[in-house]
């Protein structure tokens, strides 16, 4: 007679950083098991002996697998040597990969701690982007629209606002604007820009699910009206038409993560630069 499967198991994230690597890891793996549920222990900015010390010791308390992102090879090697004494599993997580980095490099790695958060150039062109993104959401400041990197464009419950932050965390400065039937769109939109325009939508049934929820909360909107399946379905369709007049592209939102939803926007602005590119490379 097989054993049990266990209803949850610990899941130790050791880091000398924020620990968002870790996490992010930890999450792609764990979500194959859907039945057993992680126990997540974050153990961010591990930098010292002493501060290892009591992160070994809720290990102890709680033990489970350990995943690691340290770069003193001192701290590491005590994570290694108490798991083996303990007999539970750890990994460095980023050491395969920086082993394939090695050997096609040829060039030995430079650890550098909480590297991926140095206050470089990027960094701070991230941080402009989260800033232009947060003044132009929900339709605010059109007039700037040309200096927008993206545009989204949707009717109420879309996504909108939550997929311009994800993509301004990314370096994109990104605009949002509601598509409202009765309201036209801002003139900037027709005129000439260098934005990438996007159009979002998603199946009725869900608007309205979402709305309902909203409106339940802040109280804010005409149930009657604002969850109306009929009248969704009147704005889907006038956000698709009016993004067709301007070849505009239509992502259906209904059953994608923030995330998936960015990643499909920031591929199809790679795919129009790259058009661009051939075409005055043909020019040329």
């Amino acid at each position: 007679m097989s054993e049990a499967l266990p209803s949850y198991y610990h899941l130790h994230l050791v880091s000398d950083a924020t620990g968002e690597t870790l996490t992010t890891i930890a999450k792609a793996a764990s979500v194959q098991y859907a039945n057993i549920r992680a126990i997540e222990h974050v153990h961010p900015l591990v930098r010292t002996e002493r501060q290892l010390s009591r992160v070994l010791k809720e290990i102890e308390q709680a033990p489970g697998i350990v995943l690691y992102t340290v770069v003193n090879r001192e701290l590491s090697a005590s994570i290694e040597q108490r798991c083996v004494e303990l007999n539970v599993p750890c990994l460095a997580v980023l050491q395969p990969i920086m082993q394939v980095f090695e050997s096609y490099i040829g060039a030995p790695q430079t650890p550098t701690v909480a590297g991926q958060h140095v206050l470089d150039a990027d960094y701070f062109r991230r941080i402009d982007a989260l800033n232009f993104t947060m003044r132009h959401d929900d339709g605010l400041l059109p007039e700037d629209l040309n200096e927008a990197d993206i545009v989204i464009l949707g009717i109420s419950r879309t996504s909108k606002t939550p997929t311009s932050i994800y993509l301004a965390q990314r370096g994109y400065k990104t605009a949002n604007v509601p598509i409202v039937p009765s309201i036209p769109l801002p003139p900037a939109l027709s005129e000439k820009h260098s934005a990438f325009v996007v159009g979002l939508v998603a199946q009725a049934d869900r608007i309205a699910e979402v709305r309902r929820n909203r409106a339940m909360v802040l109280g804010d909107r005409n149930l009657d009206t604002y969850v109306d399946r009929d009248a969704i379905l009147a704005e889907i369709a006038h956000s698709r038409r009016a993004c067709a007049r301007q070849g505009w592209p239509v992502i259906d939102v209904t059953r994608r993560s923030v995330e998936e939803t960015a990643a499909t926007i920031i591929k199809l602005l790679h795919d129009r630069q790259a058009g661009h590119a051939m075409t005055e490379e043909t020019d040329g």
